[in-house]
């Protein structure tokens, strides 16, 4: 495997900590993801279409809808969000994979996680020591810092 899909996105601090810790939701809509932000009062007000279709590079969101996407370098909090959950990558590319006439199985794919066992997406190496990836917080190997 090349380098890590949070590498090649390369988010500041700031954007990869509220990808992780702010409530959102998702759907999957032609390939691409709707995210909501369900940390807001008015979530149906903060929702964006992060590009994930053919208008993807190597595995890596490359746009969203909202403000921040067009107005700054670098990616925003809604492609983060939906880069570091694999089970939203996953069912996006089964989405696609089905919609270009391939099959799917009946197989449930492995969560990686066992007891107490690092996840197979965890991400906590990229990361500074005192926030874990979501993966491991997901997973209650780890909690989010207060």
């Amino acid at each position: 495997m090349s380098e890590s899909l949070l590498a090649r996105l390369d988010p500041t601090k700031r954007v990869l900590k509220r990808a992780q810790y702010e409530a959102f939701e998702f759907s999957l809509f032609d390939g691409d993801v709707l995210v909501r932000n369900a940390s807001h009062a008015e979530p149906e007000n903060h929702e964006y279409n992060v590009q994930y279709n053919v208008r993807m590079i190597d595995g890596v969101p490359t746009s969203c809808g909202c403000p921040a996407d067009q107005r700054y370098t670098g990616p925003c909090k809604h492609r983060i969000a939906v880069a570091i959950r694999r089970s939203i990558l996953d069912a996006v590319e089964q989405m696609q994979m089905v919609a270009d006439g391939g099959a799917v199985t009946d197989e449930q794919p492995e969560t990686g996680v066992e007891d107490d066992a690092t996840p197979d997406d965890c991400d906590c190496d990229v990361l500074d020591d005192y926030f874990p990836c979501w993966a491991c917080v997901d997973s209650g190997r780890r909690e989010l810092p207060e």
